[in-house]
């Protein structure tokens, strides 16, 4: 019938008009979708139409206005697309950008970065530990009996036990410094062991300007066999050497800690140039940097490690003391304030 074909002609006419511009599709959308669209009259001649084909009618008609309303969407999309081309065509890409502030990084990971780097060109490797711990890792492998004042619920953050995860009755803690990864090590490694354990610790104390209830450690771990005391201060001179100057001088006092035996603390001679207040020496000269010592057998003996075959050394560190040293920082909560007129002045620090 006319009516049939007048509306596939229509409906050909609709896949394939051509809209290049916004105006072309508006015209398009008042013609085929508007309140007076070319289908309208078409619609009225239904009654036209014998009983047995006004389905196919309605059928068609549906139709027509379907591909009219989805060519009109592609038409609309098509348009907005070539116009944002037109605009991005008009941009000169040869122009100089917009400054982007840069970032910087953080002193501590200055320092941190430095110290691994130290280490790790005389065959140190770094290791990692979680930051809660439980009570062997962090106390009982350490040679720290119980009574002893560091498991003290003043000193060290103690966190809730019976947690799924966590077996019953299970002492948990942050960690008081990085040597229960030196535990973890010496558990699942065999000797030689020859590690570096950089890291965050946490232990409570009063925040000031010189000590803070979180900071950063680095602890080093060398396990084989025949290790001497002149291994370690051979590696701590070369250690202070590489990070303060060829000229450093270093001493080794006595000391206790319950992982090592005999212990020191080791100093290097900071000079008096800075003495005015005696806030860095305390008008000696020298500065204390870290403990150290040879590892107690005990502590091999908790690890699985037989002490009369192996022996070794341990050292410890505090990064933000490093750092505070470095850069001339007067304040350690400086370094956890997160000022950015503070962290400004490390960007030009490779």
């Amino acid at each position: 019938m006319e009516v049939f074909d007048r509306l596939t002609q229509l409906i050909a006419e609709i896949e394939s008009a051509p809209a290049p511009t916004p105006e072309a599709v508006e015209a398009f959308r008042i013609r085929y979708l508007g309140s007076k669209n070319v289908l309208k009259p078409l619609m009225g001649e239904i009654r036209t139409i014998p009983h047995e084909r006004k389905r196919e009618f309605g059928q068609l008609v549906n139709r027509a206005k379907e591909v009219a309303q989805q060519r009109y969407d592609d038409l609309l999309t098509a348009t907005k697309n070539g116009e944002q081309s037109q605009e991005a065509s008009d941009l000169d890409l040869t122009a100089p950008a917009e400054p982007l502030p840069l970032g910087s990084r953080h002193p501590i990971a200055l320092t941190m970065r430095r110290i691994v780097s130290i280490f790790e060109r005389i065959g140190f490797t770094v290791a990692e530990g979680p930051e809660i711990e439980d009570d062997w890792h962090n106390f009982s492998a350490m040679n720290t009996p119980e009574d002893h004042p560091a498991r003290d619920m003043q000193d060290t953050f103690y966190v809730s036990a019976g947690m799924p995860a966590w077996p019953d009755n299970t002492a948990m803690l942050l960690r008081t410094h990085t040597s229960s990864v030196q535990a973890r090590t010496m558990e699942t490694q065999k000797p030689p062991i020859r590690i570096i354990a950089p890291g965050r610790v946490y232990r409570n104390e009063t925040i000031s300007a010189r000590s803070h209830a979180q900071f950063h450690q680095v602890e080093g771990l060398y396990i084989a066999e025949r290790v001497s005391f002149a291994d370690m201060k051979a590696t701590l001179l070369h250690f202070a050497r590489a990070m303060y100057g060829l000229e450093t001088k270093i001493r080794l006092r006595p000391s206790y800690f319950p992982f090592t035996e005999p212990s020191a603390e080791m100093d290097i001679w900071w000079g008096l140039q800075t003495e005015h207040d005696h806030r860095i020496t305390k008008g000696t000269g020298w500065l204390e940097i870290m403990g150290c010592g040879m590892v107690d057998p005990q502590v091999l003996t908790n690890c699985g490690i037989d002490p009369e075959r192996y022996s070794g050394y341990a050292f410890g560190m505090g990064i933000e003391r490093q750092a505070m040293l470095l850069y001339n920082i007067q304040d350690i909560r400086l370094m956890f304030e997160n000022d950015v007129r503070f962290l400004r002045q490390f960007a030009s620090v490779l």
